[in-house]
This record gives C-alpha cells, structure tokens and sequence, in this order.
C-alpha cells in the first residue's frame, strides 16, 4: 500500500564503521513496515540526493536508510587534506556496517545502488544479509566504453584537470567543477587508475582476489542502466556486471524517451521524473519477497 498522503519521519542516526570510523545516516520510517531498503550512493553524491526516492520507498512499506562515506556530506571531516580514505573504506568498512545496523530479524534486507554502489555490493563481506540487489547506472568506468565527446572530456579530466586540482588542494576540488563533493585523495587515485582499465578494478594487478569474491555473490541482481547514460552505457555494465556470474542477473535497458521517462543521463535515476523506475525496482523487491 502506498501512503501517499503521510509525511515521512527521518530519523539522523550515527552510525560506527566496521573499524569505527564515525559516519551519519538517514533513516525514513516507512509507516507499515514490510521489509527494509538500503541505498548505496554514487561516487561523490551525498545522502540527501537520495530523498525523494527513500521517501517514496518509505510510503510503499520499505524502511529506508541512507548514510553518507567517510570524507562525503555529513560524514566528511573539517578538511580532506592529508585524509587517507579510499573507496574500499567505503565498500568493505562503510556500507557493510549499515547493512549490520538496517537488518531486521523479521524483514528481508533489500539494496538499492547507484553507479559506485554497484561496485560496492561485491566487496561486502556480509553481501549474503541483502536478499535482492538493484542497481543504476553502474559501469566499468573506462573512458573508451563512453561516446566519443564525453571520452575526450573524462580523458581531460583524469590527465590534465585533476592533476591540477590534487596537486594544489591535496584532494580533487570537484566542487569546483560543479560536478558533486570534493572527494578524498585516495578516491582520487583508485578511480583515476581504474578507470584506465577496460574491466575497472577487475584489471588491477594489485588485487587480482576481486573475480573471486565477486564470483561469491548469490543474491539476485538487477542493473539498469539508460541508453543516455554517458557514463555507464549498457556495454560499460556489461564488462562489469559479468563478473556476478553466481548471482541470479537481469540486466535492464532503460530506453528513455521509449519509456517516457525524458531525458536521464547518469544522476537522473533519483530525480522525480523517473518515479516510474522507483515503482519498477521495489515492485521487483516485492515479488522476491512474495516468492521466499
């Protein structure tokens, strides 16, 4: 049932990192709880941009919690200089301390990701606690999976203006590029060097354990991605996505303007207008729930 009519109550939690790194969450009470949801963000991308969607989750009966990483929004310390964090921080410290906090004894744990949330599921170490995964716009990353415009455009951003802008601040200064929050040095460099490879972090030398671990996974995954999207067109998933090759997979091609959704890109899954995908993804949520 949806409650369309009820105000949602958010609830700011404090929340401890597996190696007790502090972090804040959101939780949005969901008036006649039926399961829970958790969100993993994009790269860079507060809790907040998440409202809407963690409302509207709430009103169909899914407890709902956000939480900024480490270094991000509400959980970002006075200054990023001289900070050490880095994305597996966020994957295997982060996520799956919420994940510890937001399962219910009586309720199915669902995850919702966007973008660097589809990267994370694979490195939690407690991945088996979430019974269906749904995931946007996440890609490899590489450069040469992206139109031709938009791939001269990341190559000038990782070769020349984030060089620039590390060198002089000591973390990447993306607020200066209107492109979301600052992020942490060591973000910084894992992406940068990821993103040069065409299967993300799955080519780095450095932890050749990742197909593995990714290989563990068998929670039922859906990864939907828009054919707009410049970031993490449907091939971009696919290079990625391959390597949840245990886990029950849909991948899902979002047509845009076929779906009447208008125009998405990469951040448009969370905006108002694609209410429509909202419904698709806890609608699937329910029938996992309804077939256990």
């Amino acid at each position: 049932m949806i409650h369309d009519r009820l105000d949602i109550r958010r609830e700011s939690l404090s929340l401890r990192a597996l190696d007790g790194y502090p972090l804040t969450a959101t939780r949005y009470h969901a008036p006649q709880p039926l399961a829970q949801l958790l969100i993993a963000g994009a790269t860079g991308v507060p809790q907040g941009f998440y409202r809407r969607f963690a409302e509207h989750a709430a009103r169909r009966g899914f407890d709902t919690l956000t939480l900024d990483f480490r270094g991000i929004g509400l959980s970002k310390p006075r200054t990023l200089r001289g900070v050490e964090i880095d994305f597996l921080d966020w994957a295997q410290s982060d996520l799956p301390a919420a994940v510890d906090l937001h399962q219910h004894a009586e309720r199915p744990l669902y995850l919702v990701g966007h973008s660097f949330g589809g990267h994370a599921f694979g490195l939690l170490p407690n991945h088996h606690r979430v019974q269906g995964f749904y995931t946007f716009g996440t890609g490899a990353g590489w450069h040469g999976w992206m139109p031709r415009a938009e791939r001269l455009r990341v190559l000038a951003m990782w070769r020349l203006v984030g060089p620039l802008l590390t060198s002089v601040k000591g973390y990447l200064a993306w607020s200066k590029l209107g492109m979301g929050e600052d992020l942490p040095l060591g973000v910084y460099r894992q992406w940068k060097r990821w993103c040069s490879r065409p299967r993300y972090f799955f080519d780095d030398p450095q932890m050749p354990d990742l197909a593995a671990r990714f290989a563990e996974v068998r929670t039922p995954i859906v990864a939907a991605n828009a054919l707009d999207d410049l970031w993490a067109p449907p091939q971009s998933r696919d290079a990625f996505m391959a390597a949840y090759s245990s886990a029950p997979y849909r991948a899902r091609d979002i047509q845009v303007a076929g779906d009447g959704l208008g125009a998405i890109g990469h951040m448009g899954y969370f905006r108002p207008a694609a209410q429509p995908l909202w419904d698709e993804t806890l609608d699937w949520f329910g029938q996992l729930q309804a077939s256990a």
